[in-house]
């Protein structure tokens, strides 16, 4: 059924008519109708009086909305009483993956989605011109501009570029030396316990919008005798599976997987600090790549707090904390919730002396690039606006959240600018974060 390889997955009365037989299975369980716009108007539309709950009679512009309103939340898959091994295979977030692909392949790749999913080269473009770049996307006229070329909505805020990215800031610092460098890699001394060894998977948003971010990582880590290296890595091809476009995305994943396989045999754990970059990794690299290759890197990968919560359950957490927390409104991403790990991040936070969490689930609703896009920017708040409500009920002085983009938009819906947690660790602890 989702088999890339097969010509039936890329045939577009294939598709149909699997996205036919799910919606019938969808209309008689409704138990995912609150979760997002695309099972609301899906059963708007069998309900209609033309269609009476016969999905065979739904038109194909109808079938196709409910495609497009799909966000990759990924929320429903962890809902579904059908997902594999149940004999009715019903995975949601990927059949609507396979119907843009298909779609894509057989009319194109819009410019909009081209655009949306090429975040290198946006961001390298945005760094090497910031902080005129920053400057030119505060203009109304710039922004009315992007949104009639892009589709980019004018008022959707935002992320920032930074000259130097997290890449020339990591090995600028690490030239010279390194914690552990004098010792040959994951040897220890007698009666010691090996030195923990991670390759950093730093995700798009550190290297180009918070390289902050991956800072207050590296110090964190660093902190507990971590010895950090940083593979040569591209974007995780989420953004360009968006759009449907599998090819380039699986083009990215090849590279990836190539790198982080390498390090991953030579004994490194792959620490992720975004949760769609480790979603990615963890389930989607062994599907679209299928190497033994990717199945390792799948299994080699952690989210940073998922790394970190391991240390602090195993007694090695450092609890020389300098500066109390105090209240925190945590938000729990999507993609961190359909890994099903937890609320890692909430546990450790809770470790720093006078922390109060508050954990939110809530969808943010701008997932990947479709809270960008001018058609559904207004629908995005709407559906975050329990997010932004939830916060301020908090009344928390701070608000925090592990997903850039859920930052983004928490800002917009709040004008409260969320921090990641692992800053608010290093700050916890004393470290610069700037």
């Amino acid at each position: 059924m989702f088999d890339i390889h097969a010509a039936e997955f890329w045939d577009p009365t294939k598709v149909d008519a699997e996205l036919r037989r799910v919606y019938d299975i969808c209309a008689g369980c409704r138990r995912c109708v609150g979760l997002c716009p695309s099972f609301k108007v899906m059963f708007d539309r069998i309900d209609a009086d033309a269609v009476d709950g016969d999905v065979a009679k739904l038109p194909a512009a109808d079938v196709e909305e409910v495609v497009h309103l799909c966000y990759q939340c990924k929320l429903c898959y962890n809902h579904c009483p059908y997902t594999p091994p149940h004999r009715w295979q019903v995975d949601f977030p990927r059949l609507m993956l396979r119907a843009r692909a298909a779609d894509a392949r057989q009319n194109g790749v819009s410019f909009q989605n081209r655009l949306l999913g090429n975040t290198e080269r946006v961001g390298k473009l945005g760094s090497l011109t910031a902080p005129l770049s920053n400057w030119a996307n505060e203009l109304a006229v710039h922004r009315a501009f992007v949104q009639a070329v892009a589709g980019i909505h004018r008022d959707r805020n935002l992320p920032k570029f930074h000259r130097e990215t997290f890449t020339r800031w990591f090995t600028r610092r690490h030239r010279a030396s390194r914690p552990g460098a004098a010792d040959a890699p994951g040897a220890a001394r007698s009666g010691e316990a090996a030195i923990p060894r991670v390759a950093l998977f730093a995700t798009c948003s550190v290297q180009y919008n918070q390289p902050a971010v991956g800072r207050a990582a590296v110090r964190v880590l660093e902190r507990h005798g971590v010895d950090v290296a940083l593979p040569e890595q591209r974007c995780c091809g989420m953004p360009y599976l968006d759009g449907g476009a599998m090819d380039q995305a699986r083009a990215l994943i090849r590279d990836n997987v190539k790198s982080l396989a390498a390090a991953a045999r030579d004994g490194r754990e792959i620490v992720a600090l975004g949760p769609t970059c480790t979603y990615m990794l963890k389930r989607e690299y062994p599907w679209l790549d299928g190497s033994e290759d990717a199945r390792l890197v799948a299994s080699c990968t952690r989210d940073v707090f998922e790394f970190l919560a391991r240390l602090r359950a195993e007694g090695r957490l450092d609890t020389n904390f300098v500066k109390p927390a105090g209240a925190i409104a945590y938000h729990v991403p999507c993609h961190l919730r359909a890994q099903n790990i937890g609320t890692k991040s909430a546990e450790v936070l809770r470790a720093i002396p006078g922390a109060d969490v508050t954990v939110i689930e809530k969808c943010s609703a701008v997932d990947g690039t479709w809270g960008f896009k001018k058609e559904y920017y207004e629908l995005s708040l709407k559906v975050a606006q329990p997010l932004f409500d939830a916060i301020g009920a908090t009344g928390a002085p701070r608000t925090a959240t592990d997903c850039p983009l859920a930052a983004l938009q928490i800002a917009q819906g709040t004008g409260v600018t969320p921090s990641h947690p692992i800053q608010i660790l290093a700050e916890a602890y004393g470290l610069e974060t700037d």
